[in-house]
């Protein structure tokens, strides 16, 4: 199948490269360790069935909330330089 000028296979080279991105942020955003009672952010006590369900939690559901929203409205672009994505 012709391409441009992208060899094949590079397409799910590109696939492969995001997805190991996102596990990799995934992995790194996970926290470790003991739970904290209060809220880094906002202090807010953090309920204690929350704090056995997510190990090393840092944030309060709501701040957790807000959190990944950010992350979100950033996230989904894929921003590799191939060749054969900024042409279409």
């Amino acid at each position: 199948m012709a391409s441009g000028w992208a060899r094949d296979g590079a397409v799910q080279d590109q696939i492969d490269a995001t997805v190991e991105d996102a596990v990799a942020q995934a992995r790194s955003s996970m926290s470790v360790g003991d739970s904290l009672e209060f809220c880094e952010e906002c202090d807010k006590p953090i309920p204690e069935a929350r704090r056995q369900a997510v190990p090393g939690v840092r944030l309060c559901i709501q701040c957790q909330s807000e959190l990944e929203k950010e992350y979100k409205a950033s996230a989904g672009i894929n921003r590799r330089g191939s060749k054969d994505s900024q042409l279409r």
